[in-house]
């Protein structure tokens, strides 16, 4: 059978549209690597997760006060000041310290809550097995952080659907620009944060 008239015009396209399509790949992953970075071992600051709360005993929970990351959130450009921002804001609570807590959320969040009304909101409360899951830009300038936590607490002062001494939490935190610094925002009206008993 003859060869077809196309096939040295095939041949002759097949080994550019390669290194075309190669070069694309290599380019992009290398632009994705430098946008969203994976911190140097050597060099890195922040905290990888190594270990959640499920594997603690009860009397060993909350677990660490140390917000840890996986490595997806601690790529992010911006992993350094959340983690910073999030373990002021964790520390705040677990030493009762009200003025610290302040420095980490809004201006309007700050006045939204008296130093009576947090004090009596976090009365008994310890948080650990801090971990960020995913940090996110989002199209207006701001953040949001996906963590989980565990709190424990006397259970009076626990979720009014969930008066346990121990629960664990997934929610989303929303952080925004101010004054130059990130602070955490409100978190939306409607919005129930995940949480549950720890087993």
């Amino acid at each position: 059978m003859p060869a077809s008239p196309l096939a040295p015009a095939r041949g002759r396209w097949l080994v550019p549209a390669l290194i075309v399509v190669v070069s694309l790949t290599v380019g992009g992953g290398l632009l994705a690597r430098e946008v969203y970075r994976k911190p140097d071992a050597a060099t890195d600051t922040g905290v990888i997760a190594t270990r959640t709360s499920q594997s603690l005993a009860p009397e060993q929970q909350p677990g660490s006060p140390v917000v840890e990351m996986t490595p997806d959130a601690a790529a992010h450009p911006h992993a350094d000041g959340v983690r910073a921002l999030l373990q002021n804001y964790f520390d705040a609570i677990n030493a009762r310290n009200y003025e610290l807590w302040k420095t980490t959320v809004t201006k309007l969040r700050a006045q939204a809550k008296s130093k009576v009304e947090w004090e009596a909101d976090y009365r008994s409360t310890k948080d650990g097995s801090i971990l960020v899951y995913r940090i996110e830009a989002m199209g207006d300038g701001t953040l949001q952080s996906l963590i989980g936590f565990t709190s424990t607490q006397d259970p009076q002062d626990g979720p009014v659907d969930l008066q346990e001494p121990c629960v664990r939490w997934h929610l989303t935190l929303p952080m925004v620009l101010e004054n130059g610094m990130w602070k955490l925002d409100a978190i939306p009206a409607g919005t129930t944060p995940m949480h549950e008993r720890c087993t």
